[in-house]
């Protein structure tokens, strides 16, 4: 029997299975409809950021970073125009002889630039910072996936001779250090974005738009004078190499205004080249790094015993035979004098004499004038790892330590911030807060903490310790009245004290109305001369003169030979 007449075939199909199956067919044509009418018409982003994940890009375009001048307006950073090479990894299907091509241009490893175009992410960085010499080459090779972007790197003309003030950028063009860091703010602007189309190869096309332009970022003018910045950082360098020491710090501020005119450490670092740096180059010790400051602190012994009416400049005082014992102590004098004025306690930088000037005064009222010259607490000037140094609550001082306390012992404090107390002898016994950036009008008055007799008073036995006489006569400079204290310290080793030396010097000039204060601080001088009247007055001398010089301030003495030699030179007590 043929297949067409079977039986099977002329049954008649049921009606409602006819119905079903249409009814299906409309349910999904309806369905479909209803779906395309929702992407279309209601949803159509999901469609269009399918479709633009396949040809379509935003790109950050970067904000050209600010510039840092000196008062001069001398540029000290820029930042320059250099190429980072990015990919698109799902369109980067490079041949193993293209990626170690690429590699060898970059100066990369042929694993880690595999690695990178392995990424899910769409977007990833291969290299930041590259020269256009060497994008160039890239760019010829017409990798697919493989682009390039301009970007800008820092680049700092004065290198390591205003690094630690600078500080550098990272690879991102963000602050890491110094003012590029407290200063980060303002000086990077915000980076915009553009929109591009890329071919099925990963190759940019056509710009679309530009989403949004980016802001520049603002220039920033320091107070810092490039001038007087390289002479610190050469005279203390070469201090440092005849005296063998460790480190040091220079610091160099304007007396009426406040601002910080140069500021040096040593060891230092290239901000250019960054690689393989240590620890100890990077410190910025002037304002990490704290010390016992010594003789140095006791200028203002005598201004608080002359400010409570305690003493007057010509009190005789008796320091022989050259010891004081408090308690199970004994306090020693380098040489013993007999009997010394007030002014001689300085002159001659008697450890005897300022302590017993001490322990006339209340505990507190020391420890009140510590804080109001800014011991103790951080000057805030915006530099990471700023320190506060060491100040205890006087409750807990016993009268040894407030005696030795007199001298500089028992009390540490930053280079920044000794500069920064000086500014009450050099003014009229106000403070003005510090300032990195160039001050248009200086301020007039500042925070009292002497009266200006007592600031004056101090002045003059300043004057006297850097004559024949006193522990700093190296420290003169031919033309102008100086006026400064020597300080050497014992470093301590844990608890106790070792036979290595801190040795400084702070001053200030022309003494008839100062400009100028220099702070000077030679960490370990081990060459065999260690005191702050032979290792640190010298460099303050040198940079004193060289920046008097640099600023045109008229000389307020007789140009005459320098007394600086004597048969017994005085050496301050420590």
């Amino acid at each position: 029997m043929k297949f067409v007449h079977s039986p099977l075939l002329s049954q008649p199909l049921p009606a409602w299975r006819a119905r079903l199956v249409l009814l299906g067919l409309l349910t999904g044509f309806l369905t479909l409809a209803c779906w395309s009418l929702y992407l279309q018409g209601f949803n159509s982003s999901f469609l269009q950021e399918k479709g633009a994940s396949r040809y379509s890009r935003v790109i950050e375009v970067s904000a050209t970073r600010g510039r840092i001048m000196d008062r001069h307006g001398d540029v000290l950073a820029v930042s320059t125009p250099v190429k980072s090479i990015w990919a698109i990894p799902e369109d980067a299907k490079l041949q193993p002889a293209q990626a170690r091509g690429l590699a060898a241009l970059l100066e990369m490893d042929t694993r880690e630039l595999t690695r990178k175009l392995a990424s899910e992410r769409e977007f990833v960085f291969i290299k930041r910072q590259i020269s256009p010499n060497v994008a160039e080459k890239i760019a010829a090779l017409n990798l697919p996936g493989i682009h390039e972007q301009p970007e800008y790197r820092r680049y700092y003309p004065a290198a390591e001779v205003i690094a630690h003030m600078l500080g550098f950028t990272g690879a991102e063009d963000i602050g890491q250090e110094g003012v590029e860091l407290a200063f980060q703010g303002m000086l990077a602007g915000k980076p915009g974005s553009r929109r591009v189309i890329k071919d099925r190869r990963g190759q940019i096309v056509e710009d679309v738009e530009s989403i949004k332009l980016p802001l520049e970022g603002k220039d920033v003018t320091l107070a810092l004078d490039a001038k007087i910045q390289y002479l610190a950082y050469t005279q203390l360098r070469q201090a440092l190499v005849e005296h063998k020491a460790k480190a040091g710090g220079i610091v160099v501020l304007d007396a009426k205004s406040g601002e910080v005119l140069a500021l040096v450490n040593l060891p230092t670092y290239n901000p250019n080249n960054r690689v393989r740096l240590a620890g100890a180059q990077l410190r910025n010790r002037a304002l990490t790094d704290t010390f016992e400051p010594g003789s140095t602190m006791k200028p203002f012994t005598a201004a608080l015993a002359l400010e409570k009416g305690k003493f007057r400049f010509d009190t005789t005082i008796q320091t022989a035979p050259g010891t004081l014992t408090i308690g199970g102590a004994t306090i020693h004098d380098a040489h013993m004098h007999g009997v010394l004025t007030v002014a001689q306690v300085i002159q001659k930088s008697s450890n005897v004499g300022a302590a017993k000037m001490a322990l006339t005064l209340p505990a507190e009222d020391m420890w009140t004038m510590f804080d109001s010259l800014g011991f103790g607490t951080p000057l805030k000037l915006g530099f990471p790892g700023e320190v506060s140094g060491r100040l205890r609550p006087f409750k807990s001082w016993r009268p040894i330590e407030q005696a030795t306390m007199a001298y500089g012992h028992g009390i540490s404090v930053t280079l920044i911030q000794l500069a920064h107390a000086y500014l009450a002898f050099a003014r009229d016994g106000d403070l003005v807060p510090l300032s990195l950036t160039k001050v248009d009008t200086p301020p007039l008055v500042g925070k009292p903490v002497f009266s200006a007799q007592t600031a004056h008073e101090v002045r003059a036995m300043l004057e006297l310790a850097v004559l024949p006489g006193g522990t700093a006569p190296k420290a003169q400079v031919a033309g102008y009245r100086v006026a400064g204290k020597t300080g050497t310290a014992h470093k301590l080793d844990g608890a106790s004290y070792s036979n290595k030396y801190v040795a400084s010097f702070v001053g200030f000039a022309p003494a008839s109305d100062p400009r100028l204060v220099v702070a000077v601080m030679i960490d370990e001088p081990s060459a065999g001369i260690y005191y702050g009247g032979d290792v640190a007055a010298p460099v303050f001398s040198q940079v004193m003169a060289g920046s008097l010089r640099a600023l045109g301030v008229a000389p307020d003495a007789p140009t005459r030979h320098l007394q600086v030699a004597s048969d017994t030179p005085i050496r301050e007590s420590m």
